[in-house]
């Protein structure tokens, strides 16, 4: 495979001189795909994510991926060789000019989701893309305005979303058997390392560095984005919030009331401690977004590992009543002993995320994806906003007094908590340590715009830049 066939020079060349690529495509709703007919699906992205990507599609009922798609040539050739007969991309464009093709997953970095989306939505292909949907806040309603737009089924990689039991749960929740909720707490405390540093170079001879970067206008290579620490970076990545996060933020939003859209207020705070190393994002957070009906979601990032570090990849629920559902089991206002809930199934379309797409798909029906692109936008943008918080912050000492939440009990005895691994389980010294405390910002949720205190450099922070050729759409032009 040539480096750089005739087609991808013509599209480089027009991109140097600041042409945009748009596919135009038709309104795919409505259009029914029967279960005897074979469903054609392209991967983008084949490392890690990737392969369970084309293992799951591919172990569907009459359904078969037929494009891989990689920017980097080594992995590419490497995933042709185990799936015959496919071909091979390091140019998604190239892929959805197939008229053959109905579909494509995407499990590549985050700053690539909702272009690639946006462009297989323009080509009438339906989308499964991993989380985050979106690596900044403008680019997700894009994404919602292309689904509307384009009519195809968008399904995020939010797993959770086609468990019953949790949908379940939900529905019972919203439903006030427990009482009205109060507090939808997510974690994301899986220990991790630091990923040192690597020196800036020329990108290597296998991986297209162009197009690996595409929309993130980053300039320079190392080898710590290269393929999985590009996490750690903003340009790149979301930290763990909306990494690992995601899945935890997007259910403690799911068990909000059901008219309850975005927060209004946003706060975060932490810091990447101990690690001393290139990385950008924090390996540890605490963050709050309250909603309009007073509603609150609370988050806990934690990767420092330590002796006896507790692995807590979760969500609990909190009722103003007292009241709270931890692991499960349900306790009752200061009760210790726990009561297994037990709830009905909740509604899902069946055969968890992957079946559950492909039934979507061969319906023509948007509205059955479990996680379509509007409660993938929700989710994310939780956690966009808490991390523009922290990107905000301000360094403060490293003590109890930090968060500034003496006004919320409930904020001080969560924070307290994590301040507590953080200074005696990792060990952390007060002197020279510190917090770096974002600002409280206010969000309208209906314009998507910050306003009051900070608005100027949040709104700033709520769209990325993008490279020449690489352009995400605005909403009305998309």
């Amino acid at each position: 495979m040539s480096r750089i066939t005739r087609r991808r020079f013509i599209r480089t060349t027009s991109a140097a001189v600041g042409a945009s690529f748009i596919i135009s495509g038709t309104k795919s709703s409505g259009k029914v795909i029967g279960a005897n007919d074979q469903i054609r699906m392209a991967v983008a992205g084949l490392r890690g994510r990737g392969g369970s990507h084309i293992g799951g599609f591919n172990g569907q009922k009459n359904v078969q991926v037929v494009s891989l798609i990689d920017p980097d040539e080594s992995v590419l050739k490497g995933r042709l060789k185990s799936l015959k007969g496919a071909r091979g991309y390091t140019d998604v464009r190239e892929a959805l000019e197939d008229k053959d093709l109905d579909a494509i997953s995407i499990a590549t970095p985050n700053h690539w989701h909702s272009l690639m989306t946006i462009w297989a939505a323009q080509a009438g292909k339906h989308v499964y893309v991993e989380k985050p949907m979106s690596h900044d806040i403008e680019e997700g309603r894009v994404v919602v305005e292309a689904q509307k737009k384009y009519g195809v089924v968008i399904q995020h990689g939010t797993q959770s979303r086609s468990n019953a039991g949790i949908a379940g749960l939900h529905e019972a929740i919203k439903a006030g058997k427990f009482g009205k909720l109060k507090i939808a707490y997510g974690y994301c405390c899986k220990p991790r390392g630091g990923i040192g540093h690597k020196p800036i170079s020329d990108p290597p001879e296998n991986l297209d560095w162009n197009l690996w970067r595409g929309p993130a206008d980053i300039k320079e290579y190392h080898g710590n984005y290269v393929h999985y620490n590009w996490h750690w970076f903003w340009k790149s990545g979301n930290g763990d919030m909306n990494n690992q996060g995601t899945h935890q933020l997007d259910i403690a939003a799911w068990a909000l009331d059901d008219d309850q859209t975005h927060p209004v207020r946003i706060m975060g705070m932490g810091g990447r401690f101990q690690w001393k190393d290139q990385g950008e994002t924090p390996n540890t957070m605490f963050a709050i977004a309250e909603y309009p009906n007073g509603q609150y979601v609370f988050f806990n990032v934690r990767n420092v590992n330590y002796k006896g570090y507790k692995r807590q990849v979760e969500d609990e629920y909190y009722f103003e009543d007292g009241g709270k559902i931890i692991r499960g089991n349900y306790y009752a206002k200061g009760s210790t002993k726990g009561e297994k809930v037990s709830v009905p199934a909740g509604k899902v379309t069946p055969g968890g995320n992957w079946a559950s797409f492909i039934a979507a798909v061969r319906a023509g029906d948007p509205m059955m994806a479990n996680g379509n692109a509007l409660q993938a936008h929700h989710g994310c943008v939780l956690g966009h906003l808490m991390n523009n918080s922290y990107r905000l912050g301000k360094k403060v000492p490293f003590n109890k007094k930090a968060g500034g939440f003496a006004d919320n009990p409930d904020a001080t005895e969560h924070f307290l908590k994590l301040h507590d691994i953080m200074s005696k389980g990792v060990g952390l010294p007060e002197e020279g340590t510190q917090y770096t405390v974002g600002p409280w910002l206010t969000f309208d949720p209906k314009a998507e715009r910050h306003t009051g205190d900070h608005a100027e450099a949040a709104n700033a922070l709520m769209k990325d830049k993008n490279r020449d050729g690489f352009e995400v759409p605005s909403a009305k032009d998309v």
